[in-house]
């Protein structure tokens, strides 16, 4: 494995700047789970949608870890390749130490990334997760994930991103730094953080 260069990466929140800049949506106010169980109470098709959505949710408020005050805590990070072993980031631990972790892929191939991430305590709108991707300290690209609106469980949700394709030829090979946030509708930033990954000629040198 080559060794990583350091680099100088602007701050990750100029990526909530640009992507405010990008879109013209306002979110709505924010609601509790008992608002929106109250809301519309003679529309009945929409109370059975409602409940549907919130799941176990509508019976009380889910708290999964008592002592974080989070609604959304983000578990993992996953590079997922078809025909190999996800690989995988701990994002429950110190993240300084992720930067010690390279993921290594080879040139060309498509991939995609899963998130697995707990809700708890209320329902959680718009969720974003925003990627921006670094080499020798120059932005060589940025992606924008719309995740969605999710109720609180007891169980971890997943979000995987479309198929992306690894660049590739002698001039792509090299160390890559990333910066990564999941953020949502009212710009709470529920985690911020960074890895690297290296891209080869093959898997194995």
């Amino acid at each position: 494995m080559s060794e990583s260069t350091p680099v100088e990466t602007a701050p990750i929140e100029a990526a909530l700047e640009e992507l405010e800049i990008e879109s013209n949506y306002r979110p709505p106010p924010e609601k509790s789970l008992e608002e929106l169980l109250s809301a519309d109470k003679e529309d009945e098709s929409l109370q059975k949608y409602k409940e549907a959505l919130l799941g176990e949710a509508k019976a009380g408020k889910v708290i999964v870890d008592p002592n974080d005050q989070r609604k959304v805590i983000v578990k993992k990070l996953a590079l997922c390749v078809t025909g190999r072993p996800d690989m995988e980031l701990d994002l429950s631990g110190p993240l300084d130490d992720l930067k010690k972790q390279v993921f290594v892929i080879k040139e060309g191939i498509s991939y995609r990334i899963r998130i697995d991430f707990i809700v708890q305590r209320e329902i959680v709108h718009g969720l974003k997760y925003v990627q921006k991707t670094y080499r020798l300290g120059v932005p060589v690209d940025k992606m924008t994930h719309m995740v969605g609106s999710y109720p609180p469980k007891t169980e971890i949700q997943s979000y995987i991103t479309p198929f992306e394709d690894a660049p590739s030829g002698m001039v792509a090979r090299g160390s890559y730094t990333v910066q990564s946030l999941f953020t949502d509708d009212d710009q709470h930033i529920h985690l911020k953080w960074e890895w690297a990954f290296e891209i080869r000629k093959d898997w194995k040198d």
